[in-house]
């Protein structure tokens, strides 16, 4: 059956299709931009390494220039360090006055004067060659430059010669000159002329350049438009430049630390070979820079133009990358709309035939022809479809199964919960007997310690009349004046014999009445274990659901069995507490004759009194059969004490199982009924299942 299904717009915000023209639209608008980005750095990168080639090679011949042409005024003032007729004419002007002539002194000085013109006037870029004295600061100068002058400032610099120690030492550029009485701005090289035999002789060498001499090597430096020339001193003071407003300032381009860490030039980032690096002036622009260090006095010749200049051409593939970008985007705007139609039109039919399965009719099929994805879902859409019909109709016959099984499990709930009930009443009823026992336990607890109590008395007796005895022995050897207190020692201990005839009888008493207790205990413990012998075949009868009270009705016949030994074993001693018992009142009977024999022969004469003495010993001796008796009983007694706690615990234990097996008992009860709630639910269950799935039409259902 074939289902016609209404047409939906052809883009939503969270379509595929919209999805998919995203995705497009952005790989191939992003792989535009990427690509002219490329090419845009890889030509900004091309003319940086052309550009940094090109003008390092013109600065590093330019710094060559500069190194030839300081190279040549340091040799120029090494021959005048050397000049053997300057340094007499210098000792010459040194001297006194009454030393030297004022003829030869004046010849001396015009030779130095005429030598410092020579020097001037041969060079066009020196604006003047002075001689200053080392110790006395005066000196000569060449021909138009002003006399030297002394100041802190001129101080410092000749101090700066001194520490040269004989060797060249330059100054960057002076606006005043070195003794800033200069009208033009000059840098300068100064050199001591030493004189180790007449130090006063000794005079600096100063040679005073033009700072616009470097126009003729530096002008025609240029690394690009709007590009500037500066040297720089080691301290990055501005020596030359263009603009003469600039020098002895501080330059804002300077290969520093930090720009040469920034060192674009592979293999020439060193401070002796120079290099290229970018950094920006102070009004921020960026700047492409070129520097080489000079090898004869340290000073830096930098070139630097604009970046922006350099990168016009490039500028121009940029405009290009943004046309292929509009280009791509037009395309892909194109495509994108073309692929999210011709992926969207069949997945939102497939969606409409789901939403139509949704709603119950599992009729609903497919019709899509093509051989690709789509139409291999539309397949797999079909088959979906087939499969769910047949388990609908699986499902429907499960139902009828599941409600089946439900009411037979019913029926088994309300059995197991009636047996249940039974097992409970069961244990209720060994609840109760086990109580009984530990009643009569208690009752058997009382009973020995009167035992204890009646033998404790007993064996006071017996040590009173063992006392008694020996105080009657003593008394007996010392003659017929203690005649009447024997009697009467001997009459007490006559009544303490009838008192321990009375509790011989009191103990035998006790004793039958203990048998008399222990019976029904033996008894109670026989019906224990018939209880749980009874309750073993109901645990039996229940199965697994039984098996918990089953382990309970065994340690409930362990224990019986335990007060069953334990009763025996105080019968046990009853029995030897008994014949105790009766021995000692057979002795106690046996005393009685021999007392009253004793008081008449007393009585009779005081010739007997040896006889009295030696029946004594035998009384004696009686007593201590009599009081180890007695002992012998007094630990029977505390055995049969330790014996009766012991049934105490044991049906102590015995109710507490039994407690735990009622309250299992109970608890199986509560399961049970909640097995049958559970069956009553589960039968609903079914119910609603079959009834939900008669939603469905299968093509059975159809038929």
């Amino acid at each position: 059956m074939k289902v016609k299904l209404p047409q939906t717009s052809f883009m939503k915000v969270h379509s595929i299709g919209v999805k998919l023209f995203a995705i497009l639209f952005a790989a191939m608008v992003l792989l535009s931009a990427v690509l002219g980005a490329v090419s845009y750095n890889t030509a900004k990168g091309i003319i940086k390494d052309q550009v940094s080639s090109s003008s390092v090679q013109a600065v590093s011949q330019a710094a060559d220039k500069l190194d030839f042409l300081f190279a040549e005024y340091e040799t120029s003032s090494r021959q005048m360090a050397v000049d053997q007729t300057l340094k007499a004419d210098l000792e010459t002007v040194s001297l006194p006055d009454g030393q030297v002539g004022t003829v030869e002194k004046t010849a001396a000085e015009n030779r130095i004067k005429q030598k410092l013109d020579a020097l001037a006037g041969s060079d066009d870029r020196l604006a003047g060659v002075r001689l200053v004295s080392v110790q006395k600061g005066t000196g000569y100068q060449s021909t138009g430059m002003a006399s030297s002058r002394s100041d802190d400032e001129t101080k410092t610099r000749l101090k700066a010669i001194d520490a040269g120690g004989g060797q060249p030492v330059w100054f960057p550029a002076m606006v005043k000159g070195f003794f800033n009485n200069s009208t033009v701005p000059v840098y300068a090289m100064g050199r001591e002329l030493k004189n180790l035999q007449k130090p006063e002789a000794a005079y600096y060498l100063l040679y005073e350049f033009k700072a616009s001499s470097l126009d003729t090597i530096l002008s025609g430096l240029s690394i690009g438009d709007n590009s500037e020339t500066r040297l720089l001193s080691e301290d990055g003071q501005i020596t030359y430049a263009a603009d003469t407003k600039l020098l002895a300032t501080a330059s804002d381009i300077k290969p520093d630390t930090a720009s040469e860490a920034k060192s674009e030039t592979a293999g020439k980032d060193s401070a002796q070979q120079g290099g290229f690096f970018t950094a920006e002036d102070k009004e921020g622009t960026s700047q492409w820079v070129v520097y080489k260090p000079l090898s004869t006095n340290g000073w830096t010749l930098i070139g630097f133009a604009p970046e922006k200049g350099f990168l016009s051409a490039a500028n121009r593939m940029l405009v290009v990358t943004f046309g292929i970008i509009l280009g791509a985007v037009i395309v892909a705007v194109l495509v994108g709309l073309y692929v999210a139609r011709l992926v969207r039109k069949p997945l939102v039919q497939l969606n409409d035939l789901m939403e139509e399965a949704e709603r119950g009719n599992l009729q609903v099929r497919t019709e899509f022809k093509s051989r690709d994805e789509i139409g291999m879902l539309g397949k797999g859409f079909n088959q979906m479809m087939d499969r769910i019909s047949g388990l609908v109709g699986e499902a429907n016959n499960s139902a009828a199964g599941v409600l089946n099984t439900s009411e037979e499990l019913a029926h088994a709930a309300r059995r197991t919960s009636e047996t249940a009930g039974e097992v409970a009443n069961v244990t209720r009823e060994i609840a109760l007997g086990a109580a009984g026992m530990a009643a009569e336990a208690e009752n058997g607890e009382q009973v020995v310690e009167t035992i204890g109590a009646g033998m404790q008395r007993m064996n006071e007796a017996n040590r009173m009349m063992e006392e008694a005895a020996r105080r009657v022995s003593g008394i007996s050897g010392d003659g017929s004046g203690y005649m009447k207190e024997l009697v009467e020692k001997t009459e007490a201990a006559s009544s303490m014999a009838g008192e321990l005839s009375q509790t011989s009888d009191k103990l035998r008493h006790n004793t039958e009445l203990i048998r008399t207790i222990l019976a029904p205990m033996a008894e109670m413990t026989r019906q224990t274990q018939i209880l749980s012998l009874n309750a073993s075949i109901e645990a039996a009868r229940a199965g697994d659901s039984g098996r918990g009270f089953r382990v309970i009705a065994e340690e409930i016949r362990k224990l019986s069995e335990q007060s069953e030994a334990s009763i025996g074993h105080v019968a046990r001693m009853i029995d030897e507490i008994s014949g105790d018992t009766e021995e000692t009142a057979g002795v106690v009977g046996r005393i009685s004759p021999v007392f009253a024999i004793q008081l008449d022969s007393v009585k009779e004469a005081a010739d007997i009194f040896g006889r009295v003495a030696s029946e004594m010993n035998l009384f004696l001796d009686q007593i201590q059969v009599s009081g180890a008796a007695l002992g012998d009983l007094t630990e029977a007694q505390a055995t049969l004490q330790r014996s009766m706690l012991s049934v105490a615990s044991a049906v102590q234990q015995t109710s507490a199982a039994t407690e735990e097996a009622a309250s299992m008992s109970a608890m199986q009860f509560k399961v049970s009924e909640q097995l049958v709630g559970l069956s009553a639910r589960l039968e609903e269950l079914a119910g609603s299942m079959k009834k939900a799935l008669t939603h469905f039409q299968t093509e059975e259902q159809a038929e």
